[in-house]
């Protein structure tokens, strides 16, 4: 397998045949000015080789650096994919509001790129989100709602859901949770991208579930490459739970999008272990990101010290300054 860390070859899989853009022409050139949304993408799968030292030689365990992205997380994609299919279907108005329920992360997106197309953004979230990513969402200039912490982003979407019943002219609700954008998103980019860095030899993808977007989208795209791929789906391993962005599906309000058949396997992971993980990648892989990119490590590095051979890829979801205020770190 090509090294992901590697820099890339003029003949490299990553870098011969690049991925479409939503406007169907050829990726950016990395030197060539560009849109800050055409930035969104193209983000580097990283080898944690010194998280899976103990692994056999013929055991690859690495991620993608999603937090990369221009607004800092995975999230950007969908983001991007919800907004420009609703301006180009016409189902959103400029002088309509964009409104959403999100954990913080698709807001911090949406904020972004509506301040970059000059679009009004509205966002419910709850309460006890990470003073981080509050500050960040009135930074970009966008309106907040903040609801119940105990009722988690279901509370978020309720809450939503009544704003646009009773004024639905005002307001374009993308609906990241039903919208077949957001997994879109991923078959179009982060699937090829996977596909491409790995030289064609992922064998195991492992993310949390939240939107289930990210899931849905990479594993439809790389079972189509590779039917034997094994799909594993993350979970909380409590409804009580310390990480943002992901969801307990058996006790939450089941995303429309989520395609239930793609898994091949289940995992679980401890608020605890999840923090663990994420002090360790930052100080000892040099790697700042957040606790739900803790949990897929996590994980991930379960699944691959079960191998005897293969690649495991997992996401790095966001990163970690969304979180600084937080004791966790002293720990």
């Amino acid at each position: 397998m090509q090294s992901p860390s590697a820099s890339p070859s003029p003949t490299s899989p990553s870098t011969a045949r690049p991925v479409a853009s939503l406007n169907g022409s050829s990726a950016p050139r990395s030197d060539a000015p560009a849109r800050l949304i055409d930035r969104i993408g193209q983000t580097p799968l990283l080898r944690l080789d010194g998280i899976g030292a103990d692994l056999p030689e013929p055991v690859t365990l690495c991620a993608k650096a999603e937090y990369l992205n221009p607004g800092g997380s995975v999230k950007d994609r969908p983001a991007r994919r919800m907004i420009l299919d609703g301006l180009r279907s016409g189902a959103f108005g400029r002088e309509q509001t964009l409104i959403d329920a999100t954990s913080g992360n698709t807001g911090i997106a949406y904020a972004m790129i509506g301040a970059a197309l000059d679009l009004d953004v509205t966002l419910a979230l709850p309460e006890n989100a990470s003073e981080e990513r509050k500050q960040t969402l009135r930074a970009y200039g966008a309106d907040l709602i903040l609801t119940d912490p105990t009722g988690g982003t279901d509370e978020a979407q309720r809450k939503v859901k009544a704003l646009v019943d009773a004024n639905p002219d005002r307001y374009f609700y993308p609906d990241q949770y039903n919208n077949d954008a957001n997994w879109q998103a991923h078959y179009d980019g982060t699937g090829p991208e996977i596909w491409e860095q790995t030289g064609g030899e992922v064998t195991h993808f492992v993310t949390g579930l939240g939107t289930t977007g990210t899931f849905t989208g990479v594993v439809r795209r790389l079972k189509e490459q590779d039917a034997s791929l094994t799909a594993v789906a993350l979970q909380p391993d409590t409804p009580l739970h310390g990480l943002e962005g992901l969801k307990h599906l058996d006790t939450a309000i089941v995303p429309g999008i989520y395609d239930a058949d793609l898994v091949d396997e289940h995992r679980s992971c401890t608020t605890e272990a999840a923090l663990e993980m994420t002090r360790h990648l930052s100080r000892t892989e040099g790697l700042l990101v957040g606790p739900s990119a803790g949990a897929n490590v996590a994980a991930a590095l379960q699944v691959a010290r079960s191998l005897d051979a293969g690649t495991v890829v997992t996401i790095l979801c966001d990163t970690g300054t969304r979180y600084l205020s937080e004791d966790w770190w002293e720990a």
